[in-house]
């Protein structure tokens, strides 16, 4: 059975209606838009009612509004455009890394790259409403399943489809935040402040929970929906990061579930078939047989945000660019560029660097000016074909690739070369290079992997865990263009070590007396 998601008509329910949600010191408060209508007990009648409400913990990725771009959104107190999911994890995933500066001089937007954000910082606080909120949509999916009562295999199969959600948001939590305050489908609605969760309490119960999701799931799902291979990557993800997330590294475990990826049927795409994952119509590379594991839908009509590719094509197109050759209706934003710290790891037989020059310099002069830096152009709203959608707006068709195969061939390569695990690593490490056009390394080194994974993954939001991970995100060890800096001023220089975390929202810190702030803030 598919559901379909769309900004209008899927949303017709108590859970996914009206919320309020300042700060998350509870679980999700349901307010009806009708109450004497539409309760659960009226509303969800049918496996079809519990599947639409399903939807909503999937568009919860895509949009921030049941009503589309002009619509109210979901959190308020949150701006809808900076406060979607993927816009929010950009954000902070790739703008304190050197794959990505922004000229844009919105709020404390620039403090992102200078790593210098505080507890208040509104772009911080977005990302983790709009984590929580995730979180506790899931929960309730969960918890109306269970107070159905039913058996029946396809209202299962929904409720692991939560779980699976409800797993990527907490391995977004884990990573970004730390300590963060833990609901589940037994938490209360209402029911008072959630208690803290510490980092390796968190990283033993989403293994748990994952592993036992994972065998509830299809190995070969519906476009677009939770299988086997999306609880797989959150385990090879969890494990790849356990040094960071417990202390103690677990790189075997990550090679079994890169493994598990694998065996499940997902197949690399060829050299010609590489810039498919980044266009309009990317969903062909997804599912088995292809390369993406999971993608977040997007649609010129059906998904209208702010967010997710809208902001990342839209941003990275400017200057003397023509923004008919990169898919739009309309000029783009002209705010998203590169370091040239991050040019330079390219070599020039590269297919994968796309960068746009004409007019920019390559130092970044001055980070308020979209011509200070290259822009980089990765993905775009063009069809596989090179065609353009005869009604292309700035709402593009491209699907953003949470989990591809080609972080699983990296990953196993850093497990056999940081980890010593013999899983065919290297093998994997020369597939994507050969892929892209370069040569292979025979005994790549652990700056290779960072690097490869630098060139591979850009914009996907990894760099800034990696960063973490190799001990080089606040470090002097490794200084790229404005680390560190007050927009132009001074030089690169090393951050203290609290920045590897971010903060939790300093509103939740204030009215939940059981949450306790990450150090230094």
């Amino acid at each position: 059975m598919k559901f379909n998601i769309k900004k209008n008509g899927i949303y017709s329910f108590a859970f996914a209606t009206a919320v309020s949600l300042t700060a998350c010191t509870g679980d999700l408060n349901v307010t009806p838009i009708d109450p004497n209508l539409d309760t659960p007990e009226n509303v969800l009648t049918s496996t079809e009612a519990y599947n639409q409400m399903l939807a909503k913990c999937y568009s919860g990725l895509s949009v921030s509004s049941p009503d589309g771009d002009s619509g109210d959104p979901d959190i308020k107190g949150i701006d809808g455009g900076f406060g979607q999911y993927l816009r929010a994890l950009f954000n902070l995933q790739e703008l304190p890394t050197d794959e990505a500066v922004i000229g844009w001089n919105d709020q404390t937007l620039r403090d992102l790259h200078g790593l210098q954000w505080t507890s208040s910082d509104v772009f911080v606080s977005a990302c983790y409403s709009r984590v929580f909120y995730q979180i506790s949509l899931c929960n309730e999916v969960i918890r109306q399943i269970d107070a159905s009562g039913s058996n029946d295999a396809l209202m299962q199969q929904y409720r692991a489809e939560a779980r699976a959600i409800r797993g990527l948001s907490y391995l977004h939590a884990i990573d970004l935040f730390g300590n963060v305050p833990f609901t589940d489908e037994t938490s209360a609605v209402g029911g008072g402040a959630p208690q803290q969760m510490s980092r390796s309490e968190l990283f033993n119960w989403l293994a748990k929970d994952m592993e036992e999701t994972a065998d509830l799931l299809p190995a070969n799902p519906e476009k677009y929906r939770a299988g086997k291979g999306l609880c797989y990557m959150i385990l090879a993800k969890l494990y790849l990061n356990a040094a960071v997330y417990t202390g103690t590294a677990n790189y075997q475990k990550c090679a079994e579930y890169c493994q598990k990826v694998i065996d499940l049927g997902y197949q690399l795409e060829s050299a010609e078939d590489y810039w498919k994952l980044f266009c309009a119509d990317n969903d062909q590379m997804l599912g088995t047989g292809h390369e993406i594991i999971f993608s977040v839908y997007q649609d010129h009509i059906n998904t209208q945000a702010y967010g997710g590719t809208t902001y990342i094509i839209n941003a990275e197109v400017g200057s003397k660019m023509d923004y008919l050759a990169y898919g739009l209706g309309g000029s783009g934003w002209g705010g998203l560029r590169v370091t040239p710290q991050f040019v330079d790891k390219f070599e020039s037989a590269d297919q994968r660097a796309k960068f746009f020059t004409d007019g920019q310099s390559k130092e970044i002069i001055d980070i308020g000016d979209f011509f200070s830096g290259y822009a980089f152009t990765k993905f775009t709203n063009l069809k596989a074909d090179g065609s353009i959608l005869s009604d292309a707006n700035s709402f593009p068709d491209t699907d953003f690739p949470v989990f591809r195969l080609g972080d699983v061939y990296l990953m196993m390569a850093e497990c056999e070369v940081v980890g010593g695990v013999s899983c065919g690593g290297v093998e994997k490490f020369n597939a994507i290079r050969t892929r892209a056009g370069v040569d292979a390394i025979a005994s790549p080194s652990k700056m290779d992997i960072l690097n490869e994974r630098a060139r591979e993954l850009a914009w996907e939001c990894h760099r800034r865990s990696d960063l973490v991970r190799f001990g080089l995100l606040t470090s002097g060890d490794y200084l790229w263009a404005h680390k560190g800096m007050n927009s132009n001023v001074g030089t690169p220089h090393a951050v203290d070590s609290k920045y590897n975390l971010f903060p939790l929202a300093s509103s939740d810190v204030t009215s939940n007396t059981n949450l306790v702030q990450n150090p230094g803030y």
